[in-house]
């Protein structure tokens, strides 16, 4: 049983489904859980549509807790029906502890193993006692996740980030920049405004406003924006009728062609971002959450960035605009001063990359390590 309750998670497992049926091919896999659109490709029927957990910030997640705690429950329905060999929790990390608990009470002895482990190097380092408490494996993306979580007893296996591992080969800039009509040498300036309602909600304005203002000023500039399904419905109808060179772009292959193609991006805050720096795409990054979520964030972190591979520099290399900060004003500087100079980007890209082989870039799949540590897991 999979268990994925955003769209990242859904991508997560549905590689680990692939690259368990290619690691044990002699083992009969039936897959059931929750999960979106990828997991449904690999025989996932999810009990519910997962856009429906997609909650960004606290005030928003004490005014869903009503309807997690009812999925929670379809959840561990599900679990008592189909009775698994083993769970796999992905990332979402209230929702999924608290499905933990709900399938541990009907299936004590069942295995929970967790793929992603809370960001406990940048807050709140108390919840590896209490993932540790829960689930019985970590599948961990980074390096710096290990030590909290093996201090507390939970055995511990670092398989990398997914996003160091995006798979670019389909990707054709070249292509790309032809079919929406524009010359080698044309800026592009790639959106990407997030893939959650309230990412949506909180950013969508900002950005709208900021690129009305740069069109007055570039009003030959194009640009693309790629939209997640989860939020297809928020987004389409608020950008559809603007007076802007604004292509949506609705597939993978043609959003990694975009991100090699684009000359710059902004961009919000999350996974995008390590992309992105594959790519080798400069980027602005911006965010914003409820003013109650941004102060305790505030009174509790332990990292001066939210960017990850600005956290692995120690420096602010993609230039970050959170909360406050995070004006049309700000953002337009940074957009003009960034397309006016090309050595600039250059460098920014060049940072990027050094800062990606810091993270790991080139390693095994993490796919590919995930399936063989549950496998070993499941067999010992």
């Amino acid at each position: 049983m999979l268990i994925a309750a955003e769209a990242s998670g859904d991508m997560l497992g549905a590689g680990l489904m692939v690259e368990l049926r290619k690691q044990a091919p002699e083992t009969n896999f039936a897959f059931v859980g929750v999960g979106g659109a990828r997991m449904a490709e690999q025989g996932v029927q999810s009990p519910f549509d997962i856009a429906q957990l997609s909650i960004l910030g606290m005030l928003e997640g004490l005014k869903a807790l009503p309807r997690v705690n009812a999925r929670v429950r379809d959840t561990a329905a599900l679990a008592a029906a189909e009775k698994p060999d083993a769970v796999v929790l992905i990332d979402s990390w209230g929702f999924t502890l608290r499905a933990a608990h709900a399938i541990r009470k009907i299936m004590p002895r069942v295995p929970l193993i967790k793929y992603v482990g809370p960001q406990v190097w940048a807050t709140r380092p108390g919840r590896a006692k209490t993932l540790a408490k829960a689930v019985d494996l970590l599948l961990a993306l980074h390096p710096m996740d290990a030590p909290y979580f093996e201090r507390e007893g939970l055995k511990t296996i670092v398989v990398g980030n997914p996003a160091l591992n995006v798979d670019f080969s389909k990707a054709d800039p070249a292509a790309f920049r032809r079919k929406i009509g524009i010359e080698p040498d044309d800026s592009l300036l790639m959106v990407l405004p997030g893939s959650r309602p309230g990412e949506i909600k909180r950013l969508l304005p900002t950005f709208v406003e900021t690129l009305l203002a740069l069109s007055k000023s570039r009003p030959a500039l194009t640009l693309v924006m790629p939209v997640a399904e989860t939020v297809r419905n928020l987004v389409v109808p608020a950008v559809k009728d603007l007076p802007l060179r604004l292509h949506l772009i609705e597939n993978e292959d043609d959003k990694y062609s975009a991100m090699r193609a684009s000359t710059l991006a902004l961009a919000c805050s999350g996974t995008v971002s390590t992309e992105l720096a594959l790519a080798g795409c400069p980027m602005i990054i911006a965010y914003k959450v409820e003013p109650l979520t941004w102060w305790i964030f505030k009174t509790i972190a332990t990292i001066k960035y939210v960017t990850l591979f600005n956290i692995a520099a120690g420096r602010e290399i993609a230039p970050e605009f959170i909360q406050p900060a995070c004006t049309p004003e700000n953002l337009l500087k940074a957009i003009n001063q960034r397309l006016d100079d090309k050595a600039l980007r250059d460098r920014q890209v060049e940072d990027q990359f050094q800062a990606l082989d810091r993270m790991g870039r080139g390693q095994r799949p993490p796919a590919e390590k995930a399936a063989r540590a549950v496998l070993d897991f499941l067999t010992l």
